[in-house]
């Protein structure tokens, strides 16, 4: 037997574990580190093409990848937010808010519903101390001290007819909570638009109308709880868009700096008459069901494409997507339906077009003042891998070019509105019939957004408060003087971290007394 017997430490059991594991879950530190994980998990939604977004994207970039692409499909890298992993932190740094917020709020009531602790025995031991002689009796002196500390906002209690206990800055601790509060309600927020809310998009060239169905979309994402086949039936038809470019004349800034958007459009809600609405950038329209907003806007050239026969394959408003401010736009017309092969044309629609001799075709204003249209023609087989395509991009994978005339490897076309061109080997013509524009809406469910704000504003407000207010302690006792009719006050005080101000209000309570003799700090 050795002088000093060791005790084994007792093993820790299941119950044992899970208590641990639940206060390393709850602490600060691990909210503040799932807080930063799950901004770090959200890096991969903007870097690599969402699935939900745009799905021909993403099907576009795991086959140029072959091998990194399958590899981060399966582990969610294109539906980020949607991934099993991002929604494990996601609950946990939500579970971690509460377990941190419950205990919390008791401690708060706690510290509102007690008093404040008693005086210490040796007040020149705190970080600020202050001793003064008064003359008075020491009721008129307790008196005049407890004034003072209520108009610098601390909770007093005299435990006897001597001392003074005072404490402030609960604020901080209300604000702090508040804080993660706004948070679980951002998370809370942020889950029923996931869960409940649900967006669409869609590109409506003039004269066009369109109805709130599933089919009628060209993305939709619905949320894990949203009935695709319960939407809200209305219709909306965009009569006219107008765009105002500056042209330089007015010196009102850059020349071809858009000035203003605007979609006038008729909306048809269910079983209601017809409304002309115009929606702007700024100027969203609620349908009850959702909100339209304005997101991007374009040209859309009016073509058709004939058979040797005259026969019409194509003829409808083509939509260019917008590549720089000057609206050059890149665009594909796919004619399925001719045959033996079928036809494809990519190229660049120009609103003021210009052929540069470095740069090719461009335009040098946003607005249609000298619209062309510069193609190139394929044929072949449009849909061959079944992939999802974008309607602004022709795959050429099976196509081949259309030879040119005098022997040029592929054809090219430029075209005004009005114009039309003979497409060789008798394979029919292509017709620029006029410009329209065409303008993109996004339709968006959001149940959760009012939640989120108002977390987020409540957040901001309580980080405020807690990083603002200061928690500090004052504490008074009187006693005899060695003269007659004079009485020792010591004042002492103490601050909740790093506080160089608790000495400025321990002073000022000290100076609020009247006639001091002499001091001593």
């Amino acid at each position: 037997m050795t002088q000093r017997e060791e005790v084994a430490e007792p093993r820790l059991g299941v119950v044992g574990w899970v208590r641990w594991a639940w206060r390393q879950l709850t602490s600060m530190r691990s909210a503040l580190f799932l807080l930063l994980l799950l901004s770090v998990a959200a890096v991969p939604g903007s870097t690599f093409p969402q699935r939900n977004i745009d799905a021909s994207r993403s099907a576009q970039w795991i086959a140029e990848n072959p091998t990194a692409g399958p590899i981060l499909d399966a582990l969610g890298f294109f539906d980020v937010y949607s991934s099993p992993w991002f929604a494990a932190i996601y609950l946990l740094l939500f579970t971690s808010l509460v377990g941190c917020v419950v205990p919390r709020t008791r401690i708060l009531w706690r510290q509102l519903s007690s008093r404040p602790p008693r005086v210490p025995r040796r007040l020149e031991r705190l970080a600020a101390h202050v001793e003064v002689d008064v003359e008075g009796e020491t009721e008129d002196v307790i008196a005049q001290l407890r004034a003072a500390l209520r108009r610098r906002r601390y909770r007093v209690h005299a435990h006897d007819g001597t001392s003074l206990s005072a404490e402030k800055g609960y604020l901080r601790e209300a604000g702090n909570l508040a804080f993660h509060i706004a948070l679980i309600g951002v998370l809370v927020g942020m889950s029923a638009t996931q869960l409940l809310g649900w967006r669409g998009d869609v590109i409506l060239p003039e004269g066009k109308t369109f109805a709130n169905t599933l089919s009628r979309y060209d993305t939709f994402k619905p949320g894990a709880w949203v009935d695709v086949n319960d939407l809200q039936p209305w219709t909306i038809t965009l009569d006219r868009f107008t765009a105002d470019f500056e042209s330089g004349t007015t010196g009102r800034g850059q020349f071809g700096a858009p000035r203003d958007f605007e979609a006038t459009t008729t909306f048809t809600p269910a079983e209601a008459e017809p409304k002309r609405r115009a929606i702007r950038v700024n100027g969203p329209l609620e349908t009850g069901d959702g909100t339209i907003y304005l997101l991007g806007n374009g040209y859309a050239p009016v073509i058709t494409v004939r058979d040797a026969a005259g026969t019409v394959l194509y003829s409808d408003a083509t939509p260019f997507l917008p590549q720089d401010n000057t609206y050059t736009s890149v665009g594909a017309i796919k004619v399925s339906g001719a045959s033996p092969k079928q036809l494809g044309f990519a190229g660049f629609f120009l609103p003021t077009g210009r052929i540069d001799a470095d740069r090719g075709p461009v335009s040098v204003f946003p607005d249609a003042l000298d619209p062309q249209l510069a193609i190139t023609a394929f044929e072949g087989e449009l849909f061959s891998n079944g992939r999802p395509q974008s309607v602004y991009q022709l795959d050429t994978a099976t196509m081949t070019p259309i030879p040119g005339k005098d022997g040029a490897d592929q054809l090219r076309i430029l075209l005004r509105p009005g114009q039309s061109f003979e497409l060789p080997g008798g394979r029919g013509s292509i017709t620029f019939e006029r410009v329209q524009r065409f303008a993109g809406f996004s339709i968006r469910t959001d149940p959760g957004k009012i939640l989120t704000l108002v977390s987020s504003m409540v957040a901001l407000v309580g980080l405020v408060v807690s990083l603002v207010v200061r928690r500090r302690r004052i504490f008074v006792r009187c006693s005899p003087g060695q003269r007659e009719g004079t009485v020792v006050v010591a004042v002492g005080g103490l601050g909740k971290g790093d506080d160089e101000g608790i000495g400025d209000d321990v002073s000022a309570v000290a100076q609020c007394l009247r006639r001091p003799t002499h001091p001593e700090h």
